[in-house]
C-alpha cells in the first residue's frame, strides 16, 4: 500500500496544476500522505526520497525532469498526459481516477529503463559535473550558423572529428526524440544500447552507429567558438574547446509503472506516431 506520493505537475499548465490538486485530494481521502509541487521546483528533489511513487501531470517533459530527480533512489513514475499523447505518459487524467485503488494498492508492474551519464572533464582526473539523462546528452553548436568540430571516440578509439550542428548520444527511450528526427534508428525501449547520431554532419561518416552496452563515448568541442552540452532538453552547459565529455549508460535506471501487460512496442510506435503526425498537419492547417 502506499504511504506517501510525490505529485509533480509541469509548471506552465493551468489544467495540470488544477489536476494535481483534484487527485491530491482523492488520495488524502483515502490516507495517502501527498506532496504536490511544479516539477522544476527545488523542493521538489527534496521530497523524492520519501516518497513511494512520483506521480507526473503534465506530458513527457516533466517525466523527463522526475527521472532525472529521482535518481538514485529508483522510485517509480507514473505519466499522465493532460494533451498530445506522449511516448512516456500512458494515462489521461480519466484513466487515472479509474484506476485509483489500484494506484494506492500498487497494483501495477514495472517497466524498467535504461538512463544515461554524462561526465564533464575540465582536466584529466575527478569530473567537474555529472549528469544523467533519461533520453539523451547532445553537444550542439551555440552560433547559428557556425558548425562545431568534434572529435568522438568510442572506448579510446577515434571514430572521426565531425564538422556538424550537433552529436547526440541517446538511449533507446531518447531514439524517438531528437536522434530520430535528425535520421537516427529506432531502438525497442527495453534494449541496452547507446546510439551515437551526428546532426549535419559535413564530409564524415553520417549515419547512427548503435553501440556495445559496455562502451564509453568520448566527445571532444575542438573548434574555438564555443557549444553547448544539453542533457534531456533540459539541463544546459556552455562547453568550451578542449573539454572532454563522456557518455555512457548510467549505473541508475528509470523505473515506470504499467497498468497493462506488455503490448507490441512496435504497433504502439505505428500508433503514436501516427497521431503525432495527425496533430502537427491539424495545427498547420
Amino acid at each position: 500500500m502506499l504511504k506517501r506520493v510525490a505529485v509533480f505537475h509541469h509548471p506552465h499548465s493551468e489544467g495540470a496544476a488544477v489536476f494535481s490538486g483534484q487527485f491530491a485530494q482523492e488520495l488524502e481521502r483515502r490516507g495517502v500522505k501527498v506532496f504536490v509541487a511544479d516539477a522544476w521546483e527545488q523542493a521538489a528533489a527534496a521530497h523524492i526520497e520519501l516518497s513511494d511513487l512520483v506521480v507526473c501531470i503534465g506530458g513527457d517533459g516533466t517525466v523527463l525532469r522526475a527521472a532525472r530527480v529521482t535518481v538514485p533512489h529508483a522510485i517509480p513514475i507514473l505519466g499522465v498526459n493532460m494533451g498530445r499523447l506522449g511516448f512516456l505518459t500512458d494515462l489521461s487524467p480519466r484513466d487515472l481516477f479509474n484506476r485509483i485503488e489500484r494506484v494506492i494498492a500498487c497494483d501495477w508492474r514495472i517497466e524498467e529503463r535504461l538512463m544515461v551519464r554524462c561526465d564533464v572533464f575540465d582536466g584529466p582526473a575527478v569530473p567537474e559535473r555529472v549528469f544523467h539523462g533519461l533520453n539523451d546528452v547532445v553537444i550542439s553548436r551555440q552560433a547559428p550558423g557556425r558548425p562545431i568540430y568534434v572529435d568522438v571516440r568510442i572506448d579510446q578509439a577515434l571514430l572521426a572529428v565531425y564538422r556538424c550542428d550537433g552529436i547526440i548520444v541517446a538511449t533507446p527511450t531518447g531514439s524517438t526524440g531528437y536522434s530520430l528526427s535528425a535520421g537516427g534508428p529506432i531502438l525497442a525501449p527495453t534494449e541496452h544500447h547507446l546510439l551515437v547520431t551526428p546532426v549535419a554532419a559535413h564530409l564524415a561518416l553520417a549515419r547512427s552507429l548503435v553501440l556495445q552496452p559496455e562502451s564509453v563515448v568520448d566527445l571532444r568541442v575542438t573548434s574555438d567558438h564555443g557549444a553547448i552540452l544539453s542533457v534531456d532538453g533540459q539541463e544546459d552547459l556552455p562547453v568550451s574547446s578542449g573539454v572532454r565529455v563522456a557518455v555512457r549508460q548510467s549505473e541508475h535506471i528509470t523505473r515506470f509503472v504499467r497498468f497493462t501487460e506488455p503490448a507490441s512496442f512496435y504497433a504502439e510506435l505505428a500508433e503514436r506516431l501516427e497521431m503525432q503526425l495527425s496533430s502537427t498537419m491539424a495545427h498547420r492547417a
